[in-house]
């Protein structure tokens, strides 16, 4: 399984290129499916660029990105803890997901973040399938390992955060130690910026998505 991360947490200010609105993303995606993607992760934006949890702005992407993409390609989106702070507030958010129901087929939760279990419950009770975000150099792995969702997460989000393509590889393997058995769920190898390519390579090689 391939996924296209479409835009990230990135703003208009790291270039024109990433993109912001349903329309753009669904382009994006559209394009990215057709070059072989299986999977889309998206950050919907508010109108200024900024990543959002609103669940008008979520329908708006979610339908703009389902129009143009075959109907058995799944598509996810973020909880991250920059686009809504207060633990309390994002549980709300994600709530409100579900009236009227608007849902990703997926959402990623970062395990080192606080409230991550409370989220993830809640996308279980949803029906939403959950992505458990492992990021390199955070607790994450080690939290994951004990905490009683491990085993119904829809797959692991192993986030490599080491951007230096000469180190990157080996930061992967490091993080693949850290998660061991997962909970025996499927790992998705995840790069970033300079370490993306090397960190796909590996995946290639050890047979993940």
């Amino acid at each position: 399984m391939v996924q296209v991360c479409l835009n990230g947490p990135r703003t208009a200010a790291d270039g024109t290129a990433v993109p912001l609105t349903p329309e753009s993303m669904a382009d994006s995606a559209a394009d990215a499916v057709a070059a072989g993607a299986t999977d889309v992760h998206v950050h919907p934006k508010t109108p200024c660029g900024r990543d959002t949890l609103s669940p008008r702005v979520l329908a708006e992407t979610l339908s703009a990105i389902r129009a143009r993409v075959p109907v058995p390609v799944p598509v996810g989106v973020t909880t991250g803890a920059w686009a809504e702070p207060d633990a309390a507030a994002r549980l709300e958010r994600v709530r409100s997901w579900a009236d009227p129901p608007v849902l990703p087929d997926h959402a990623s939760v970062n395990w080192h973040e606080p409230g991550a279990e409370e989220v993830a419950a809640l996308l279980l009770d949803l029906g939403v399938g959950v992505e458990a975000g492992i990021w390199s150099g955070t607790e994450g792995a080690e939290r994951f390992a004990a905490s009683p969702l491990g085993p119904k997460v829809r797959r692991v989000l192993a986030e490599v955060t080491d951007t230096d393509p000469s180190s990157a590889v080996d930061s992967a393997r490091g993080l693949l130690s850290d998660l061991g058995a997962a909970h025996g769920r499927p790992v998705l190898l995840h790069g970033e910026d300079g370490g993306a390519w090397p960190v796909l390579r590996l995946a290639g090689r050890l047979g993940l998505a």
